[in-house]
């Protein structure tokens, strides 16, 4: 069993990446294979609405990290997607990203356990949980929890290591993410099957004339 770790931050190395890490060392002790995928400090592009990755599985920009978030989903069964907070907010570049992966790739995503966490100075914290664990509820996938939010605080990575409480609640969350990819292998063993989901109906507020 493998998690994938998104890294979101501008900065390779940063809080962001040490909240993740913290996380991967948890699950890698639970015997569980992780990854961080650093997402870069290059340009990303938006999400343009086009539509010609549906029915392909990858986005038709090629130039950054969302094609390849989809290619390394196909083998992970369950995701962390790590951002620091910006004006309350997560990175533009994660969102980015998760929007284009999302739309072009979603079924690889689908009812796989996932997580969210932030890096704060200080406030902005659950709003940007907020906005991440979108991507995770709409798309069927079990959201996995710890004993605290999933955000550690700091401006910078020797003073995120002072907050105890953050890094407690990201081995927390590590140990019910690899509990929860245990039992849902050995549910899959016992022959319980996917949910299959309704799709016939798909409402618009207003109608065309």
């Amino acid at each position: 069993m493998k998690v994938l770790l998104i890294n979101g931050s501008p900065r390779p190395r940063g809080c962001t990446y040490l909240a993740l890490k913290e996380v991967a060392d948890a699950l890698e002790k639970e015997g569980i294979t992780t990854e961080i995928l650093y997402l870069g400090n290059g340009p990303i592009r938006d999400c343009i609405g086009c539509n010609l990755c549906q029915g392909k599985g990858k986005c038709v920009f090629d130039d950054d990290k969302a094609n390849e978030l989809i290619e390394k989903a196909k083998e992970a069964d369950g995701f962390i997607f790590g951002s620091p907070v910006y004006y309350a907010h997560p990175s533009g570049r994660i969102l980015s990203i998760l929007d284009r992966a999302f739309y072009a790739g979603g079924e690889r995503f689908a009812h796989k356990p996932a997580s969210s966490i932030v890096t704060a100075r200080r406030a902005g914290t659950t709003a940007s949980l907020d906005v991440l664990n979108k991507y995770i509820s709409d798309s069927q996938m079990p959201l996995v929890g710890s004993t605290y939010w999933n955000m550690v605080f700091g401006p910078f990575p020797d003073l995120v290591k002072k907050d105890e409480e953050g890094l407690q609640s990201m081995r927390n969350l590590a140990k019910n993410m690899a509990w929860l990819l245990k039992s849902l292998e050995a549910g899959k063993d016992k022959g319980v099957k996917l949910p299959e989901a309704e799709t016939a109906h798909w409402t618009n507020f207003n109608k065309a004339e």
